[in-house]
């Protein structure tokens, strides 16, 4: 207990002093990470911590990032990316691995061990570059979801891998691995169970289909189901359990059938993109996404041999810048062939010529199926660990120096216009919320409408209408649901403290966003006004209005005089509300506020007489 404690404190520590300090150098978060592991590595060593263990749990941060990506994406966006999926991921796979195919057999390395390094150094880093594009706000530029697309193929492409490298081992390294009989024949990749061992090719297809109609159909038809059943008891902590407990299976499932587990939680993602837990499950996951791949990237760090580095540094650099250079000119050359045009083929390029995660997992796997030798996948780890750590380098180059060459460059869209569902969130489904939302609709805007009541929830589904299920006053999810790109955030939530709360926290940390906000009675208005709204829209107000002109009516006023009366005191109860506005304190009921009440009667009583004679002329007119 005392040992994880150590060591928990130990990586937390290091996390906490050097991220900070790199991100305000504008070195970005993942190269604080990685110079964190680099500076513990040693008291690492003394205290004889397996690096590697602790890398495969925390490579499950790799899987929740994916998860939080699949959620960012329908089935229907998925399909819009097929062409860049086979074109662009499918491209850069293939030549990547033909040129280091050939840069190996010039290295003298035999051919299939040079095709299974290419194939190895083919893949790049998913951690890394979709979390440095998110964190620089770079991911729905064309660069970026080119670079989403490539590294989805890649993903991808790890599964057939899995089955065709064992078809390049050599019959030397077959016979030194006979021969050493304390190096394990499983890898460290293997897993002590699984549900395809010692299966026949058709039966390990059939269960692996198997999982992924699993993960789908749990996806569609059992997730939300439970999510509303949790939901009703309003515990949050139950909801996180039940989201990871989703992941993690989903995870384990795919472990178990031997898929790549990112690929499947990815999947698990996007069939719940249009769930109405969406925003709420992002928000809950994100802080375990973070933590657990801050911690990978200690473990990459951390895990560099410095020995082996510091004896063959020069060809181990050279290898490293050789490796970049080759993946940056293929997917440079690719993007202009896929007209990915400005500064987005730089970024496209650069982003991905590093080595990725899965390079560790595979070299594993070629030295325990006898494909690469030990002491070659020694060398080529530290170029895969290197290459990472050289990569938000790579990203610095580009905010410095290209990026701004091409920002008067219109068609770089690193800029692109952002889908209308990120442009209008309505804090509230109740009677205003919902009328809002219709209204919003019918006139061809999209709106991200939020709810914590699962009974309106399940109410507004059943009339077809659309919304998300989570708490709108956290701040964590306010920002999974896209309130960085909003440009009206509506407030209809039916507890006005929290609706004031949430108009100052907005108010705060987005003063540029127009907050619209419902107010019960003239106390919470200026409750409202002293929280920096300026567009309050009392709940009761404009149905009493309409109640007076038909009251007016009633008593054989004519509708345009009805009308122009309703106006005259429309205006002057606007013109009253700013004018005391500034005496109202918060907490304080108006009638117990003697300023306030002092300044509101000097007010009516100067005005009133003038608004009651405006009104005796309007009735004295003479009809039309």
């Amino acid at each position: 207990m005392t040992d994880a404690l150590l060591l928990t404190f130990v990586f937390l520590v290091a996390g906490v002093i050097s991220v900070p300090i790199a991100s305000r150098l504008g070195l970005g978060s993942v190269l604080g990470y990685l110079l964190a592991g680099i500076i513990i590595s040693p008291l690492l060593g003394l205290f004889d911590v397996d690096i590697v263990s602790i890398q495969h749990f925390a490579e499950l941060g790799v899987v929740l990032m994916l998860f939080l990506v699949g959620l960012e994406l329908n089935p229907k966006k998925l399909w819009a990316l097929k062409s860049k999926l086979l074109g662009l991921g499918g491209g850069q796979i293939v030549l990547t691995a033909l040129l280091i195919m050939a840069a190996g057999m010039l290295l003298e390395q035999e051919w299939r061990t040079s095709l299974a390094i290419g194939l190895v150094l083919a893949l790049s880093s998913t951690a890394i570059v979709i979390q440095t594009l998110t964190e620089k706000g770079l991911m729905k530029s064309d660069g970026g979801q080119s670079s989403f697309a490539v590294l989805l193929a890649q993903d991808i492409v790890v599964i057939p891998m899995l089955a065709f490298i064992p078809l390049l081992a050599t019959p030397e390294l077959i016979e030194a691995l006979n021969h050493a009989s304390n190096t394990s024949t499983t890898g460290d990749h293997a897993d002590t169970v699984s549900l395809v061992a010692g299966l026949e090719a058709w039966q390990t297809a059939f269960v692996t289909i198997g999982a992924i109609a699993i993960v789908i159909l749990s996806g569609r038809f059992l997730v939300t189901p439970i999510f509303r059943y949790i939901a009703v008891a309003q515990l949050r902590e139950l909801f996180i359990a039940a989201a990871l407990m989703f992941v993690i299976g989903t995870t384990l499932l795919m472990s178990l059938v031997g898929l790549s587990p990112a690929l499947g939680t990815f999947l698990a993602g996007v069939v719940l993109a249009n769930s109405p837990y969406r925003h709420e499950l992002e928000s809950d996951i994100a802080p375990f996404k973070g933590l657990l791949l801050g911690l990978f990237f200690m473990t990459v760090g951390a895990g560099i041999n410095f020995s082996l580095l510091f004896s063959h540094f020069p060809s181990i650099l050279g290898l490293t810048v050789g490796l970049i250079m080759i993946k940056a000119t293929t997917l440079f050359l690719l993007g202009r062939l896929f007209s990915i045009r400005g500064s987005n083929k730089w970024l496209f390029a650069l982003g991905l010529a590093q080595a990725g995660e899965f390079g560790f997992v595979l070299l594993s796997f070629t030295v325990s199926n006898a494909v690469i030798s030990q002491e070659v996948a020694d060398i080529l780890l530290l170029v895969v660990a290197l290459s990472m750590l050289l990569t938000p380098m790579l990203f610095i180059l580009y905010d410095r120096v290209i990026a701004p060459r091409y920002a008067a460059d219109k068609t770089s869209g690193t800029h692109d216009e952002l889908p209308d569902d990120n442009k209008i969130i309505i804090a509230g489904s109740g009677r205003m919320g919902s009328t809002i939302d219709n209204l919003l609709r019918l006139a061809g805007y999209h709106s991200t409408v939020i709810d914590f009541s699962v009974k309106r929830l399940r109410a507004l589904q059943s009339f077809g209408v659309k919304n998300y299920f989570g708490d709108a006053t956290r701040p964590d999810l306010l920002e999974a649901a896209g309130i960085n790109e909003a440009s009206l955030f509506i407030i209809t939530i039916d507890d006005a403290e929290q609706a004031t709360k949430l108009v100052k926290y907005v108010r705060e940390h987005y003063p540029n966003l127009h907050v619209i906000a419902r107010a019960f009675d003239n106390n919470h208005v200026y409750d409202l006004w002293a929280s920096g709204c300026r567009d309050i829209i009392r709940e009761n107000y404009d149905s009493s209005l309409r109640m007076g002109r038909s009251a007016f009516e009633a008593l054989g006023i004519s509708h345009n005089k009805a009308e122009q009366m309703i106006n005259i005191f429309n205006q002057h109860d606007k013109v009253s509300m700013v004018e005391v506005a500034d005496a109202h304190q918060i907490g304080v009921p108006a009638h117990e506020n003697k300023v306030f009440v002092a300044r509101l009667r000097k007010y009516l009583e100067e005005k009133n007489p003038q608004l009651q004679k405006a009104m005796q002329d309007i009735q004295a007119q003479p009809d039309d």
